[in-house]
């Protein structure tokens, strides 16, 4: 099912499935959010619980027993429920089941907000803890944006742009796409800028620490831009299908990291993990703005 919120600036479609966002019309028509074409990538902008990308076989050690957990967790294949609506705000949430629990032992409710504050989404993340142990947990995001977003451009004359200068390092991986454990410097031109190409993401995702946590995707003189504000993630993941001319980008704020090559997650131990005491509740609040 679809579910749609709209203001002056804004119009924008979430499915219940996985709670993804589908569409993000601006005033004069522009769909900003990539449309899920299966030729380079199906999916438009999934939401990653409790885990973030993958896991070494697919595996994970929590309280002691090892359990199977899908790329990017739960939340992207499963069907959430609508909690609350109005014209310009909306609230789907995931809860745990029997299903669930095979996968993720924790009771839990997992609620994403949709707000509209005139050109700006703000999406939060609200994780309850109804469980009698504490819950260990990934978060994050992974919405892709059309490049080029104006006719007569092309995918080279876009840029990301961050707010602030900064040193970055990108978590280096394996070519099976899990941490090696290393990092290293990243160079962005003045210390705020990355040009686009599409071989940029031949060894997959770049995925940096250490970033500014505001950029913006632009190209020089066009009309329309997209800025992603992640206050309270320490990662971000810049991809789009390797080894192909794919017309769009993934700009993904994370809370936590994949496994390391060959070892199976311990939850409890893997220190970027979200910690979460029983009856607690949990948010992180992001935002696209869009131009």
């Amino acid at each position: 099912m679809l579910y749609s919120i709209q203001n002056q600036f804004l119009s924008v479609t979430v499915a219940d499935h996985g709670a993804e966002l589908q569409s993000i019309l601006g005033p004069d028509g522009t769909e900003y959010l990539w449309q899920g074409d299966p030729s380079y990538w199906k999916d438009r902008a999934i939401n990653l619980f409790p885990y973030v990308a993958r896991l070494t076989e697919g595996v994970y050690e929590l309280d002691g027993k090892q359990y199977h957990m899908d790329i990017h967790g739960l939340a992207p294949y499963r069907t959430f429920r609508l909690a609350a609506q109005a014209p310009d705000r909306l609230c789907l949430e995931l809860t745990d089941t029997e299903e669930t629990y095979a996968h993720y032992p924790r009771h839990f409710a997992f609620r994403i907000h949709y707000v509209l504050r005139e050109n700006t989404l703000e999406i939060t993340y609200e994780v309850e803890n109804r469980d009698e142990k504490t819950m260990y947990f990934g978060l994050g995001g992974h919405p892709g944006f059309r490049v080029p977003l104006a006719e007569g451009r092309s995918f080279e004359d876009y840029r990301l742009r961050f707010e602030e200068t900064c040193e970055p390092r990108r978590i280096e991986f394996t070519p099976a796409c899990f941490r090696t454990g290393e990092t290293v410097p990243f160079s962005l031109k003045n210390g705020t800028v990355l040009p686009l190409r599409h071989d940029l993401f031949d060894e997959d995702a770049i995925v940096l620490e250490g970033v500014s946590r505001c950029v913006t995707l632009e190209a020089e003189g066009a009309p329309h831009k997209v800025t992603v504000r992640f206050p309270q993630m320490p990662y971000l993941g810049i991809w789009h299908m390797p080894k192909t001319d794919a017309p769009y980008v993934c700009l993904e704020p994370w809370c936590s990291l994949p496994s390391k090559q060959d070892d199976v997650a311990v939850l409890e131990g893997q220190e970027d993990l979200l910690r979460l005491p029983t009856g607690e509740t949990y948010r992180n609040r992001w935002q696209i703005t869009l131009e």
